[in-house]
């Protein structure tokens, strides 16, 4: 069994295949890596001037590419025109680095009679695991090859960044699939919650709690900036969002009946507003909680208001008609059509905390504040400043007319018998 290719004199598939298999021998104290590169377009090269003029372009891209390793790693020429570097010691950094160094050596301009070509390679990198067989690497290596060149070839791919199918058909990155299916667990086995954050007004009294969805799974906590980008891609969010509507409306009774007249701010999203049992799920979360409809609060950022399609017109006027208010998140960083604004039927306007941050010193900012803080005002809205950390920044925004304050300078999120816990002894106080 040859385990040379004839036309390189590099490794070939054997060769190849032997050479991972003593790599990995020794990859528990030596890891090392798998590059495999796949040429862009070389049936062209073939098809233009025939198999031995692409002969030719391989024999002269495996001189530059053994000439560019310097002994640094193994090569094989897997068969057409594809090859695998076998690099041993290698972490992440040095991978990617080998990697772009090989990828600038393929794209050096090759002659091929009159003609001049510049090639480039789809190139898929594998790290070895802990006693994994040097075919999975291999394979995984491949795999993400073909992730390379599906983004259109000329570039890198890590193994476990590329894109493959969820449990419900979306293409996601590996990191993705892993939450997609932390989050089923969670919908399953009761790993979510909800954390409620209070809105200060300026005399100390409270305005709303904002309810924060929080996910954890076999002792893992998620981040929301993790799996609500997942969630929304898969669409799982409108199965969150209806578990969120009902557990802020629970707690909201729950307040209410512990004597505490405090609004629940639910956030919601597009996927949930553009669907047309929005005020199923609604009216569903109202009857099951018994809460009165004033004491819930739904907060949507601009672009929702703004969509005039048929299902959100008319969830948004439902939502009204069931005698729930509406709130506008994140104001200043989004849609911003201040054409629009005067129709949008919201009681409420809260300021990203972006605004807030650079607050007293950046003087810009703070004029930005105090004009949207008075159209809110002319247009009948409360408006809340996000993100407060220090009593500067309050002392600021107060100033400019802000009516209340959300930040960790009064509370960070707390769960709900935590929540009743610091209501009674701000009562108390």
């Amino acid at each position: 069994m040859n385990s040379t290719d004839p036309l390189t004199g590099l490794l070939g598939r054997f060769g190849c295949l032997a050479a991972a298999g003593r790599f990995a021998a020794t990859s528990q104290s030596q890891p090392y890596a798998a590059i495999w590169i796949d040429l862009d377009r070389f049936k062209r090269i073939n098809e233009s001037f025939g198999h031995p003029g692409g002969d030719e372009v391989i024999k002269d891209l495996a001189v530059r590419l053994r000439n560019r390793a310097s002994g640094r790693a193994e090569i094989a020429r897997m068969g057409g025109d594809e090859f695998v570097f076998l690099v041993p010691r290698c972490n992440r950094t040095s991978a990617e680095n080998f990697a772009r160094e090989l990828a600038s050596t393929i794209s050096e301009i090759i002659n091929i009679g009159n003609l001049t070509l510049c090639p480039t390679a789809s190139i898929g990198i594998a790290i070895c695991d802990t006693d994994e067989s040097s075919l999975a690497l291999l394979e995984r290596a491949d795999r993400a090859m073909y992730a390379a060149k599906d983004k259109g070839g000329n570039c890198i791919v890590f193994s476990g960044d590329e894109p493959i199918p969820g449990r419900l058909g979306i293409t996601l990155a590996r990191e993705e699939i892993s939450i997609e299916s932390m989050l089923h667990d969670a919908l399953e086995t009761g790993g979510l919650c909800l954390h409620y954050q209070p809105i200060i007004l300026a005399n100390g009294k409270i305005e709303a709690v904002e309810a924060l969805m929080r996910c954890t799974v076999n002792g893992i906590n998620l981040p929301p900036g993790k799996f609500i980008p997942v969630a929304e891609k898969t669409g799982l969010i409108v199965r969150l969002g209806e578990w969120s509507l009902l557990q802020g409306a629970l707690q909201a009774r729950q307040l209410q009946d512990a004597g505490y007249h405090t609004k629940v701010a639910i956030n919601v999203s597009r996927a949930q507003l553009v669907s047309s049992k929005f005020t199923q799920a609604l009216h569903a979360a109202l009857i099951c909680s018994n809460v009165k409809p004033e004491l819930i609060e739904l907060e949507l950022t601009e672009s929702l208001f703004m969509d005039i399609s048929d299902t959100v017109q008319n969830n948004l006027k439902n939502a009204i008609a069931a005698g729930v208010s509406l709130s506008i998140d994140d104001f200043g960083t989004g849609y911003s059509c201040l054409a629009n604004l005067k129709d949008i039927p919201a009681k409420k306007l809260k300021l990203d905390r972006a605004f807030v941050t650079v607050l007293p010193e950046d003087r810009r900012a703070l004029a930005v504040v105090r004009a949207m803080t008075q159209l809110g005002h002319e247009l009948g809205m409360t408006v809340v400043a996000e993100g407060c950390e220090h009593q500067k920044e309050i002392d600021a925004l107060f100033d400019a007319g802000v009516d209340a304050i959300q930040g960790f300078f009064y509370a960070k999120p707390m769960p709900e018998e935590a929540l009743l816990h610091w209501l009674q002894n701000r009562n108390t106080q």
